[in-house]
């Protein structure tokens, strides 16, 4: 690009006017470079973005509790098929954190042909929402999408539930005891109290199955956070039945041995005791009959679910293709 005004060129023009003559044709000619150069790279960086093979529609209301609007986010592949669907339950102690837990699993899920709705549900605060409020909302979701399953592109006979941690225990709680009591018939949403909540498959990734026992090891090594203590609002010496009662071990029988189940869990994890709660549970579903199928991960430990999948040597990099095989064979 040339300069304007050059070193001792300056006092070679005529007058005022042909400078600001020349100056004028400067900017004209040099807006209209910039632009060019700016809409071609606009445009060659939106050539360069692949299409994706998924769409996403967030903020889909499935309930209204009281004033709270709970909502969760879809993600479906592209095309008019119907499609099977996980409902996903984020983690987070049953206090803290939200759908977008699963911004990565939804759209790599998606993208292989499974829809995912990752929902919200009701967060424990002080001495509200406490269980079984948060079942309730899982129970829920379920029904909706079935009741729906049409207006979403969703295949009503193949649905599954997927949960890490706190979401783990919803979601294995919903898939084995959604349809019994003490749940059946007692959500808010009375519409769709007679819609079942069965599923076809349950993913558990280093989840509480036995909230005794999840008790007791918070009593030991957290016993200032005892987060079971806090979901369920009473201690375990004081009230031992809604701790069996919000086990999904206690679920667990021969007769109740429909869905299949995927757990997967880190060797190294010292928040979820593996041995007495993945382990456990995985022994209690083999000895009842369920199918069911471990992704153990020797040198992981907690909270690494909602990282990203598809970089190289993550643990849920690790998972992923084990997960896709489960889902083919079972859902």
């Amino acid at each position: 690009m040339k300069t304007l005004i050059q070193p001792g060129h300056l006092y070679g023009f005529n007058d005022a006017r042909s400078l600001l003559h020349r100056l004028a044709n400067y900017v004209t000619k040099n807006a209209l470079l910039f632009l060019n150069l700016s809409l071609f790279i606009g445009s060659s960086a939106h050539a360069a973005m692949p299409d994706t093979k998924y769409e996403v529609q967030r903020g889909i209301i499935y309930q209204h509790s009281g004033s709270e609007v709970l909502t969760g986010d879809l993600y479906k592949p592209k095309g008019n098929d119907k499609y099977p669907v996980l409902i996903a339950v984020h983690g987070g102690d049953w206090r803290f954190a939200d759908a977008s837990l699963y911004k990565h699993w939804g759209p790599y899920l998606a993208e292989h042909g499974y829809a995912v709705f990752s929902v919200n549900y009701r967060l424990v605060k002080d001495k509200t929402n406490l269980y079984p409020a948060a079942v309730h909302d899982v129970r829920a979701a379920v029904q909706f999408l079935r009741q729906q399953a049409a207006t979403y592109q969703l295949d009503p006979e193949r649905m599954g539930l997927m949960g890490d941690s706190a979401g783990a225990q919803l979601a294995t709680l919903v898939a084995l005891a959604g349809d019994l009591p003490p749940f059946a018939g007692t959500g808010m949403d009375k519409k769709n109290a007679a819609v079942s909540t069965r599923v076809k498959v349950c993913i558990g990734i280093y989840g509480s199955y036995d909230l005794t026992a999840k008790w007791e090891h918070s009593n030991r090594f957290y016993p200032d956070n005892n987060i079971a203590q806090g979901f369920l609002g009473d201690s375990l010496i004081d009230n031992r039945k809604i701790y069996f009662e919000a086990s999904p071990l206690s679920y667990v029988t021969s007769s109740n041995n429909q869905t299949a189940f995927l757990l997967s869990w880190g060797a190294k994890d010292k928040f979820v005791d593996p041995a007495g709660q993945s382990i456990a549970f995985t022994h209690a579903l083999k000895q009842a009959g369920n199918s069911v199928r471990t992704v153990v991960l020797k040198n992981a430990g907690h909270y690494w679910a909602s990282e990203p999948i598809k970089v190289p040597g993550t643990e849920p990099g690790y998972l992923a293709p084990r997960l896709l095989e489960f889902l083919k064979e079972k859902l």
